[in-house]
């Protein structure tokens, strides 16, 4: 099935502090990472269950697939597949989803 991608405001901002971030030692790199970023993100609508399930959650709709070392977290719907995290991953996902969305049930 192929479902649309909708990005979320946070995974957007997310995604363009790590390429400000990376834009510091090279803005080439930076436009190259945000490329392979979107790219990953698009390749979604049609596999969108091919990402783990996200362990913080433990649910099967979240999901997430790595690109580079940071996690793009997704949600999975019938139609859609909404964009809800763009993070390092060594940064603690369980505290910093506390402080965003604190009336989402994860």
């Amino acid at each position: 099935m192929v479902r649309t991608i909708r990005w979320t405001e946070t995974a957007i901002r997310d995604l363009n502090e790590s390429a400000r971030f990376i834009a510091r030692d090279s803005p080439y790199y930076a436009a190259a990472f945000v490329k392979e970023v979107r790219r990953a993100a698009r390749s979604l609508n049609i596999s969108s269950e091919r990402g783990r399930i996200v362990p913080e959650s433990e649910r099967p709709d979240i999901r997430e697939i790595y690109v580079k070392s940071y996690r793009l977290i997704y949600q999975v719907k019938t139609h859609e597949v909404f964009l809800l995290s763009f993070i390092h991953g060594s940064r603690d996902l369980e505290s910093l989803w506390k402080k965003r969305f604190e009336d989402y049930q994860f």
